[in-house]
């Protein structure tokens, strides 16, 4: 059984809603109603919470409603169409004028039966009224705060909460998994809201979490992300107990003592970051393998005690073995120093997919200039222009409509750049970067030619001088579209790829306004051999760059994380990543203060005209916030982005289909709430 909320409701016309985290610290999220045959009124004074526990925030209960006109009481109504749900009611009251003596405000609190008689609320403390049973068996109900004899002032009413009871499924999360998890919690102190089932229900699962279900099993824990939570200690003997992780990540803490050695026993385990603790000894030969195998991503750097090699284990053998080896140790520098060697030319030649010596192969995509010529009518229609040159319309022989890009003799880009791209699209598929169709390579004369996207490029649709304003589905379709193409690329491709220029104007749209990543001419292929990054020059576009790459030059995927942050941010706000005023200020340094207001109105494009699902938005506003941090190791990774934007698009889509039964329904009576019960959205924990 879980509690799920259907509404969390405050009375000012005035205000500036809705009051979510951090200002409440369970992440409600307030909305602003008003009662019909009521007044609202507020206090500038801060409201005190009583010991209760349930802390409505005092923005919220320093505003209240009153009957108009002296009336005796204040109604709150619902319908519903399944009368077989159960409903809890949170009521919140504090007095927030200064009563006289000879004055006095009395009610009683009633739904159905009655839950607080004579009633007098406490000058500027909050105090909840709730119902010590759920209500059910009706399709309509009313909660009413009504005046007693003895009282000389109307009933007020702050703040209400209406709760319904969903049933979960019988599946939970495997015990075993719960235990560790439980253990891990206790051992390390963790400070985080971990309670209840980890896994279930999925809109609550544990901070850092993620989980598996097959259909019939129990939810296992897939990942577990502790980076930078302040563990101390060794690493946990019950992490052994979580047989169907994937990931785990424990760097940027304070471990010490000994790799152990069952985490090589974890069968699925497919990355582990240990960096950036104090971790001492060596690491398990097992582990090492497992990497050097590829079938496991291990990054243990930045652990000063911490020995990195096989030799480590061969520490305190019998010195008579060093000296029966003696006579061969020449030759096995020789065959090491050609190991190293040839290890370093691969990795320098993988590294560097853009070297001169490339060959574009494949017969079947190469056209000649002449073709080219042909395929564009002479380059008749331009269709889109950047740093590497001029993009043509044309058609190929079959009639197919095709985009050609033609390299300039001007190009900041270069050749180097541009047989990079053509090298990296003969490899990589998915339906979310840009499909290649071949290339032109004569001389002088380079092009790359693509399918054609109609609906251009996402900076185009983005700017103000474009009448069609795309609609906030549409938004997070594309923003979910770009997510899956750069997921590919860093967890899809062997080695991976880091893009190095995601932006709006990379991102291609067809007549349908499905998105797919262009321009490979930056790309950077970042070999999967648990390395955390490759130090490079510094590449990419003003407003979108990875302020940590900017410094170090070190690059690794996360600085696409954060340049898809950017974007992100701009499909929620409209706004340019470097504002074009008198003084320039980036887009994350303007939405954060806001956001951290809880004012999400004032961040989102006002184009949007208030159509859209609030929480979604605030979800995708914590997301672009998460993939933006200034270091990296903060950053979340694509992988959470594309989950966590498949819950915000559900959230819109299921909006949009309650807007529209809602609009097919009979009004409502007067002075009623109307809840639509089947409804997923509701407020989600942080």
């Amino acid at each position: 059984m879980v509690l799920l909320c259907l509404v969390s409701l405050v009375f000012c016309r005035s205000c500036s809603w809705p009051v979510r985290y951090a200002i409440d610290v369970f992440d409600r999220i307030w909305s602003a109603e008003s009662l019909e045959g009521s007044e609202p009124f507020a206090s500038p004074t801060i409201i005190k919470n009583n010991s209760e526990g349930f802390q409505p925030p005092s923005a919220v209960v320093r505003t209240a409603v009153r009957p108009l006109n002296g009336g005796d009481v204040i109604y709150f109504n619902w319908t519903v169409s399944d009368p077989g749900l159960q409903f809890h009611v949170f009521m919140h009251f504090a007095e927030i004028e200064k009563v006289e003596k000879n004055q006095w405000r009395e009610f009683n609190v009633c739904c159905s039966v009655c839950y607080k008689s004579n009633y007098r609320p406490s000058f500027l403390t909050a105090l909840t009224v709730y119902t010590a049973h759920p209500l059910s068996g009706h399709h309509h109900y009313s909660c009413s705060v009504r005046k007693t004899a003895a009282s000389t002032l109307p009933p007020i009413l702050n703040a209400i909460e209406v709760y319904t009871v969903r049933k979960l499924s019988e599946i939970s999360t495997a015990i075993q998994d719960v235990e560790a998890m439980m253990n891990v919690k206790e051992r390390y102190r963790v400070k985080r809201k971990w309670m209840a089932d980890p896994c279930v229900p999925t809109h609550y699962m544990w901070e850092g979490l993620n989980c598996s279900y097959n259909g019939s099993n129990p939810y296992r824990i897939a990942s577990l992300d502790l980076a930078s939570s302040g563990l101390s200690g060794e690493i946990a003997d019950s992490l052994a107990e979580l047989t169907s992780i994937r990931r785990l990540d424990l760097s940027s803490n304070n471990l010490t003592g000994p790799i152990p050695d069952f985490l090589a026993d974890l069968p699925l385990l497919e990355y582990l970051d240990l960096s950036s603790n104090k971790l001492t000894g060596s690491i398990p030969i097992r582990l090492l393998q497992k990497s050097r195998k590829r079938l496991l991503t291990l990054s243990v750097d930045d652990n000063p005690n911490l020995c990195l090699s096989e030799s480590c284990q061969t520490k305190g053998r019998n010195l008579i073995l060093i000296t029966a080896v003696v006579p061969s140790v020449v030759a096995v520098l020789l065959i090491a120093v050609i190991i190293i060697w040839r290890f370093i030319e691969r990795r320098r030649r993988a590294m560097e997919p853009h070297n001169e010596e490339v060959s574009l192969v494949l017969d079947s995509r190469h056209f000649t200039y002449a073709e080219v010529v042909s395929m564009t009518n002479d380059f008749q229609r331009v269709i889109g222009k950047g740093a590497f040159g001029t993009v043509y319309h044309g058609y190929m022989r079959d009639g197919a409509q095709v985009a050609v890009k033609m390299l300039s003799q001007t190009s900041s880009q270069g050749s180097n750049g541009f047989r990079t791209e053509a090298h990296l699209l003969m490899r990589v598929h998915h339906r979310n970067l840009a499909s290649f169709m071949g290339y032109c390579d004569e001389g002088s004369n380079m092009a790359l030619i693509y399918e054609y996207m109609a609906e251009g490029n996402l900076a185009e649709h983005l700017s103000e001088r474009n009448a069609r304003v795309l609609s906030w589905e549409e938004r997070l379709r594309i923003a979910l579209d770009a997510a899956q193409g750069l997921e590919y690329l860093h967890t899809g491709c062997k080695p991976p790829i880091i893009h190095r220029d995601v932006k709006p104007a990379n991102i291609l749209l067809n007549e349908r306004l499905e998105a797919k990543l262009a321009d490979f001419g930056l790309s950077k292929i970042f070999p999967n051999e648990g390395i955390t990054h490759i130090t490079t020059e510094v590449m990419g576009t003003p407003g979108y760059l990875d302020p940590e790459y900017c410094i170090t030059n070190k690059l690794n995927e996360k600085s696409d994380v954060y340049s898809f942050g950017i974007v992100l941010l701009q499909l929620i706000t409209g706004q340019p990543a470097i504002s074009k005023s008198s003084e320039p200020i980036h887009i994350v340094e303007w939405a954060c203060p806001i956001l951290a207001r809880g004012d999400i109105q004032n961040v989102v494009d006002t184009r949007l005209k208030k159509e859209y699902d609030t929480i979604s938005v605030w979800k995708a506003s914590e997301i672009a916030m998460a993939c933006t941090p200034s270091t990296s190791i903060q950053r979340v990774t694509m992988n959470d982005v594309v989950t966590d934007l498949k819950e915000c698009l559900a959230m819109e889509t299921a909006r949009k289909r309650i807007q529209s039964e809602f609009e097919n329904k009979s009004s409502c009576s007067s002075g009623s709430v109307w809840m639509d019960t089947d409804s997923e959205s509701g407020p989600f924990p942080r």
